[in-house]
């Protein structure tokens, strides 16, 4: 087996590597099964070697994986015709990553900043945050230990407390540079943090009085993680920009940003661009997705599973000591511990059982749609049984 002597070393990889996967599990080199309930960070919403996806993936990959986006890309036209269906949007951007589409709609409310006369247009972003590693979508992001060492940073962010609409009000009154809000429905690295009821809808309105652009960020909330196609729709809260990546190809990398109104007319020929971005390959495959989860209702299916998992794991835990909380929306959930979680991802995988944990004290379960009631319960027994042993040692 070959070793990561020559990668550098950027994580702090587990001591398995898998094989093959089928359905919601994955079998490692000695043949040994997992149950995945992190679903590659929310990638893998259908799960493993999902027939759709890699039926899709075979037969472009035979007729062409890449031409430059100078030429029409039947696919990519089509992929956007349905995104922006299911998303209630207009226009399009295709790059590789979340990082990448988060950066286009900096870039997008910038220049959309300096057509209305702003000379150093500013984006309000919130504290816990988190949107990507390149140096603007870093900057953006409200976490301290993953900027520390990459100084400086770039301008243009305010950041105000997540879930506080009185913040925000506060810096409309004294920043005239403010251009657009970039905002989590729910932060997902920052520990499944879901917000009060009516802060989208309330970040609308202050939107609309001040010319400002809502930027949502559904890279992990999209795709129906939420129990609906996009976490804005609980509140029916529609964002002027919206970055979608993860579970957009399952697997396969692509990320889109997609815009209506204002906001889909601002990138002009030359204004951005991505060699690789909606290729044949990515922009097939990212359809046959879609496509998978509209014909198999999972949408309705993360919100049924995400209650039945949360509401199972909350009689599970019961009366244990040093829970503090069990939340989330749909099939995106954090059971926040009392103590750190440092060894939780070990003693999971100890049990057959993929899962994260974030934000320090935040253990993360991002199941694929595809779960079955049987499998549901089997997560639900792991992680309790997990937790507990954690919280007891």
């Amino acid at each position: 087996m070959a070793t990561d002597n020559h990668l550098m070393p950027t994580y702090g990889r587990l001591p398995v590597a898998f094989t093959h996967g089928k359905g919601a599990w994955l079998w490692d080199t000695s043949g040994r099964r997992y149950l995945d309930a992190m679903a590659g960070i929310a990638v893998n919403n259908l799960g493993h070697a999902h027939d759709a996806v890699v039926d899709a993936v075979c037969m472009q990959a035979r007729r062409v994986m890449h031409v430059s986006n100078w030429y029409q890309i039947e696919a990519q036209a089509q992929l956007g015709e349905r995104l922006c269906a299911v998303g209630g949007m207009e226009r399009v951007f295709f790059g590789n990553s979340g990082a990448e589409a988060n950066e286009a709609a900096i870039k997008l409310a910038r220049l959309y900043g300096h057509k209305r006369g702003i000379d150093n247009p500013a984006i309000i972003v919130m504290e816990g945050s988190f949107h990507g590693r390149t140096l603007a979508t870093l900057s953006a992001t409200g976490n301290r230990k993953v900027q520390a060492g990459f100084e400086p940073l770039v301008t243009g962010f305010r950041r105000v407390p997540y879930n506080d609409l009185t913040a925000i009000r506060q810096v409309r009154e004294h920043d005239q540079q403010v251009v657009a809000i970039l905002v989590e429905p729910v932060l997902g690295e920052g520990g499944i943090q879901v917000p009060d009821r009516d802060y989208l809808t309330g970040i609308r309105q202050i939107c609309d009085e001040a010319g400002w652009l809502m930027i949502l960020d559904e890279i992990q909330t999209g795709m129906g993680r939420t129990g609906r196609w996009f976490a804005w729709q609980h509140e029916n809260a529609q964002p002027d920009v919206m970055t979608v990546a993860k579970a957009l190809g399952n697997g396969m990398p692509i990320g889109a940003c997609l815009a209506r109104g204002t906001a889909a007319e601002i990138f002009q020929p030359g204004n951005h661009g991505s060699t690789f971005g909606g290729n044949p390959l990515a922009a097939t495959t990212a359809l046959a997705v879609l496509g998978a989860i509209e014909r198999e209702g999972l949408v309705k299916r993360a919100a049924i599973l995400g209650e039945t998992i949360r509401s199972g794991l909350a009689a599970a835990l019961a009366g244990t000591a040093g829970i503090r909380e069990i939340r989330g929306r749909g099939l995106m959930i954090g059971i926040e511990l009392e103590r750190p979680t440092q060894d939780i991802m070990t003693r999971a995988l100890g049990k057959g059982l993929l899962l994260n944990a974030t934000a320090e004290r935040v253990v993360r379960l991002l199941p694929p749609l595809i779960l079955s009631d049987d499998e549901a319960a089997q997560v639900i027994n792991l992680t309790a049984t997990t937790i507990i042993e954690h919280l007891q040692s």
